[in-house]
């Protein structure tokens, strides 16, 4: 039973991994429509957003992003592109490319991020 249970657990942060990249194609693509379409749209990918949300809220489980928070070392993901920068550069998370997903206070799946330096 605890084997079939983690990989139910296992599937579903694969299904929001997807959909929290989807989100950014997703948004992209109706920003070509007009609005009435759009609105349209994304209504019915809200809609599809909370049933994802409340299937992993029944298991536990959260996606967390942290665009536009200030980079800390600690954070639960890696940055692809922290090389680019100097020590003392003071970084936040520019683009959140995977999330982070948690279950409770423990990170079950650290998430990928690229930084940016603030400006000075």
């Amino acid at each position: 039973m605890n084997e079939d249970y983690e990989k139910l657990k296992s599937n579903l942060i694969s299904i929001a991994s997807e959909l929290f990249r989807f989100q950014r194609v997703f948004t992209k693509a109706i920003s070509k429509l007009d609005m009435e379409e759009q609105s349209k749209y994304s209504s019915q990918y809200a809609w599809f957003s909370k049933k994802v949300a409340k299937a992993l809220d029944g298991a536990g489980l959260r996606v967390v992003s942290v665009d536009g928070q200030q980079y800390d070392p600690g954070m639960a993901i890696t940055p692809l592109n922290l090389d680019d920068f100097e020590t003392d550069d003071i970084l936040y998370v520019e683009h959140t490319m995977e999330p982070i997903i948690m279950e409770g206070d423990a990170v079950i799946k650290t998430g990928t991020a690229l930084l940016r330096r603030k400006d000075r």
